[in-house]
């Protein structure tokens, strides 16, 4: 398979007073298009400043990040923001919904930078949401929501312009077994049967199960899962 991320010698410091702190060194990795990488590791080894960087949050202080032929190591914040706009859906542990907005109106938020019009703004954001099981939903706002429906309607969000790459912070880590069992069924789903590739950072063994394969981060590198495994 192609690989739609392609990672080389990527490396990130930030500078904290007058010390330097390198969170991520030499990281090479290549992420096949159709796949669903769980990251896991220690706090603190970078793993979610890797996610940031696949998904054009940050910007590496060495390498090189290509995603779909393009290199977005190389892009201005403008360009990158535009990149994110079409090709990267966001997930979080937190949903960042808007409060004031329903679930329908907060899955639509993406297509806003496009040039849809409202009518298929709204078609779009009910077919995203009766993908995720909530179209009887639609008009409520995240308050009348549970912690697993408001995660659905940010999924929904995520994949409504219909992004190549998913990116997934801990999506289950706020939420009871339950409710992360179906957003992880929900993700594998979006994986499997509409062709998502899907890269997410998790400290939950039993959310990575869901994942195609896991790979390790330790002290900001890459280490071999075998000697991970049970």
């Amino acid at each position: 398979m192609t690989a739609l991320v392609e990672i080389r010698k990527l490396s990130k410091t930030y500078v904290r007073g007058k010390q330097k702190v390198e969170v991520l060194h030499g990281v090479d990795l290549d992420i096949a298009a159709g796949d669903f990488l769980a990251l896991m590791g220690p706090s603190g080894s970078g793993k979610t400043t890797l996610l940031n960087l696949i998904g054009g949050l940050d910007t590496p202080s060495a390498g090189s990040i290509t995603v779909g032929g393009q290199r977005i190591d190389q892009l201005g914040s403008g360009a990158l923001a535009r990149w994110r706009a079409s090709h990267v859906g966001f997930v979080f542990q937190f949903y960042n919904l808007l409060p004031m907005l329903s679930a329908q109106k907060n899955v639509e938020l993406p297509l806003l930078l496009t040039r849809l019009s409202a009518a298929q703004r709204r078609k779009n954001a009910a077919i995203a949401l009766q993908l995720v099981g909530l179209q009887d939903r639609a008009t409520h706002k995240p308050t009348e929501l549970s912690g697993g429906q408001q995660q659905r309607v940010a999924i929904a969000r995520a994949f409504v312009s219909d992004p190549a790459l998913l990116v997934c912070d801990e999506p289950t880590g706020d939420l009871d077994r339950q409710s992360a069992e179906e957003v992880l069924t929900l993700l594998r789903r979006l994986n499997r049967e509409h062709g998502k590739t899907i890269v997410m950072v998790t400290h939950d063994p039993k959310a990575a199960e869901h994942a195609t394969h896991t790979l390790h981060l330790d002290k900001g590198e890459l280490v071999e899962t075998a000697a991970m495994a049970h």
